[in-house]
């Protein structure tokens, strides 16, 4: 009987997240027998899980999404350079009964950027948010070199925070919501771009080449992308993302490296529907 895979996504909540299907999918591909599973832990329980999740022989790795990402960097042996300076792992993989942590998610985002012909390199780019989704994509957003980057988030001092924090690598600067700035890229990376509650930035000159990317996905519009549609039709929300940072999860634990599109053109017909 062929091998199956455990593997699995843990989060909270949980039941939203299309990592299932995507993987399925993957799997497919790759002639591989998966048993990718959706798992609601709370970060008191991450201990608990991981030591019976890998205490079986066939468990590969794992997907972690909010809030677990930091509790997940913190039960890693050893990690990438990435994670180690992040400080969170969106990816589990067991090496020799040990587990080592790696993120996608920066890479996935950039991967998607290139997918649809969106350079930062010597732009103006906007960030709303400072929280763990925003840091999840800043590391590969320096080394594409962005001309200015601008934080803004209403908790000032979390803002400042992750801008000293990454000062090192690009010009950065944290705004306030009223400041009124230019910006070439705005990317959401707040909730509130998926709650409804998203609040409109002060920007400068928007207009049909601004680019406006959400962080948060969804099968029906988000807040913010409806917002930005009002001035520009270069609008995405972060499906893209999600199974491209899906598709190097898997590379990390077969070796092998999905195509992404048949998978991306499932999910749009779907929203069709």
């Amino acid at each position: 009987m062929p091998k199956i895979n455990k593997l699995g996504v843990i989060g909270s909540p949980i039941d939203h997240s299309l990592s299932p299907f995507i993987h399925s999918r993957f799997a497919r591909q790759a002639n591989l027998n998966l048993d990718y599973r959706p798992y609601k832990v709370e970060p008191d329980e991450i201990d608990i899980f991981l030591k019976d999740f890998f205490a079986d022989k066939n468990a590969i790795g794992l997907n972690v999404t909010l809030p677990l990402k930091k509790h997940a960097f913190k039960r890693c042996s050893s990690s990438s350079e990435e994670v180690g300076f992040i400080e969170a792992a969106n990816t589990l993989i067991k090496k020799n009964r040990l587990l080592y942590g790696e993120t996608t998610d920066s890479r996935g985002f950039i991967s998607d950027l290139d997918e649809k012909n969106i350079e930062l390199c010597s732009k103006e780019v906007l960030i709303i948010g400072a929280g763990d989704a925003a840091e999840s994509i800043l590391w590969g957003i320096t080394k594409q070199k962005p001309k200015q980057l601008f934080i803004t988030n209403r908790t000032v001092e979390k803002a400042e925070r992750l801008a000293k924090k990454y000062s090192q690598f690009v010009n950065i600067n944290v705004v306030s919501e009223g400041n009124n700035i230019n910006a070439d890229v705005i990317i959401n990376s707040s909730s509130a771009g998926i709650t409804g509650k998203f609040k409109e930035p002060k920007i400068r000159n928007l207009n049909d080449s601004t680019i406006a990317y959400d962080l948060n996905y969804s099968i029906n519009e988000t807040p913010f992308c409806k917002w930005a549609e009002s001035f520009t039709q270069n609008t995405f929300d972060g499906t893209g993302m999600l199974v491209h940072q899906a598709a190097k999860s898997f590379k990390h634990w077969f070796d092998y490296e999905p195509d992404v599109r048949n998978v991306l053109n499932e999910i749009e017909q779907f929203r069709n529907e």
